[in-house]
């Protein structure tokens, strides 16, 4: 296989690069700096040995967005899959009476996996084969007072990932969506750890795991699926007063 890694420096699509390298498969992965990339190529490479090329890539620079995709196809001879994997997780307080930080939040955490995953599907679209994946997260699933900022930008990846997942049926490509809970990560690293929280090896071997199924839409670790069940069916009356 050949898969395409967007945001690949990040704790989860680590160790999701690490599944697919164990297998074989051709990586190519983009991030914001080129040394972190190398970092990590090397890391896998001491595990397994493969291709992997990097890209350094701003997931905003939407002009260089073509460029990338095509620099993925060129090295690899093509592609079988992508993992759109990065992100931010601001701080609600910060940012929620600036707008201009709010738009900028957006721009990272939705509009730029929307622009990544409408190209991508371009590409699949007329190979008619491939599969997308995208990491949303269950904060997409309900509006919470605690991360709303962050929570409607993922709950507008999610749709929009639905809508796309309608469009390519007829091509045969897969669109996954991925809805981590709580993971430890260095994005969580000031939030206190409760039972709830995986760890980025569980999440990581998850999306492999869905990528590999082509499933539509997966919560993981797989518990939060019945937790977001829950949350779902409180009432708005009870839920509005909730602080968690």
């Amino acid at each position: 296989m050949k898969i395409l890694i967007f945001g690949a420096c990040s704790a989860i699509a680590r160790e999701t690069a690490i599944c697919f390298a164990e297998e074989g498969a051709k990586l190519f992965l983009v991030d914001l700096k080129e040394s972190r990339l190398e970092a990590v190529r090397q890391d896998i490479l001491t595990r397994h040995k493969t291709q992997i090329e990097i890209y350094e890539c701003d997931a905003n620079d939407f002009a260089n967005h073509p460029a990338m995709l095509d620099a993925a196809i060129g090295a690899l001879g093509g592609l079988d899959a992508v993992l759109i994997a990065h992100g931010t997780y601001p701080d609600q307080q910060a940012l929620q009476l600036d707008i201009e930080a709010i738009r900028r939040e957006f721009s990272t955490n939705c509009i730029s996996i929307i622009s990544l995953a409408t190209l991508f599907a371009g590409y699949f679209e007329k190979q008619k084969s491939g599969c997308i994946a995208a990491i949303s997260s269950v904060a997409g699933d309900r509006g919470r007072q605690r991360n709303y900022v962050y929570g409607s930008a993922k709950g507008a990846v999610s749709l929009f990932m639905q809508g796309l997942r309608g469009r390519l049926l007829p091509s045969g490509v897969k669109v996954v969506t991925i809805k981590p809970g709580q993971v430890d990560t260095p994005m969580t690293a000031d939030m206190p750890k409760g039972f709830l929280f995986a760890s980025a090896k569980v999440v990581g071997k998850g999306i492999y795991d869905a990528m590999k199924m082509g499933k539509d839409v997966v919560y993981l670790p797989g518990y939060w699926r019945w937790i977001m069940l829950i949350i779902k069916l409180i009432p708005e009356s009870i839920f509005k007063k909730l602080k968690f």
